[in-house]
């Protein structure tokens, strides 16, 4: 965790002094527009447990607001700072299977495990936007690369049993064809432990832009937790605990 923090310290002081430097160098064509608008979209996520906890693809909304400006065209490359705040539902859906890769039935209720885990965050990405293409009245492509801060907002179980499979059929547990095949448990009653979350955001996609009304754009966005949300030393439970998205998003900006 701490080699973690420390390469994001790295990453972010560099970030930072680039972001003036692309600001005031005047290598290429000078720029100074300012932009505001707004994104939506929906984000797909997994959180990287280790020990592993098996798990499917978790969907959530995210959406929120952003200012971007534009200081410089370097040749053909439009280069600029965007800045977001986002609402976005991250957290699990466990994958409760057997051996014979089907679902577990719990013997207390008799319905295959369901267990789903909302965790929802505020977002502040950083990012350097870099596009190509038509600067106005057309397409243009572009690239959004930087750091991403992340504050608790809400932590909220979805789930069909009291005691899963392990507990309440033990001792036969996953060591049978009907039990799960993993043992782990500790995740489904822990508390979120870290408020603060943080990682890389790296993004592209396609902005289309007609004049007088403003720019619309799709975009795909990956993001790598670098924090846990649970502790991580040697005496805690998980030793990683991290988030992974992958997101679409539909965005409108408006240039002042």
């Amino acid at each position: 965790m701490q080699k973690r923090f420390l390469h994001f310290i790295v990453y972010i002081t560099v970030f930072s002094c680039l972001i003036p430097l692309a600001a005031k160098a005047q290598v290429g064509e000078y720029r100074n527009k300012f932009s505001v608008g707004a994104s939506a979209g929906y984000a797909f996520n997994s959180v990287s447990f280790h020990p592993t906890v098996p798990q499917s693809m978790h969907g959530g909304l995210t959406a929120g607001v952003m200012g971007r400006y534009t200081s410089e065209k370097f040749f053909s490359t439009l280069c600029a700072v965007q800045v977001e705040m986002n609402i976005t539902q991250l957290g699990w859906t466990q994958k409760n299977q057997n051996l014979k890769e089907q679902r577990v039935i719990n013997p207390l209720t008799g319905l295959p495990e369901e267990y789903k885990r909302d965790v929802t965050y505020f977002q502040i990405p950083l990012l350097a936007h870099l596009s190509w293409g038509k600067e106005t009245r057309g397409l243009c492509a572009f690239l959004n690369l930087g750091p991403q801060f992340g504050f608790l907002l809400g932590d909220k179980v979805t789930k069909n049993y009291d005691k899963p499979y392990i507990e309440a059929n033990f001792p036969e547990g996953f060591s049978n064809e009907t039990g799960r095949v993993s043992p782990i448990v500790a995740q489904e009653t822990m508390d979120v432990e870290k408020k603060f979350d943080f990682g890389i955001v790296f993004g592209g996609g396609m902005e289309w832009h007609i004049e007088k009304v403003g720019r619309f754009s799709l975009e795909g966005r990956f993001y790598y937790g670098l924090g846990n949300m649970y502790g991580d030393s040697k005496r805690d439970f998980f030793g990683s605990s991290n988030h992974k998205t992958l997101s679409i998003k539909l965005g409108y900006i408006y240039d002042l």
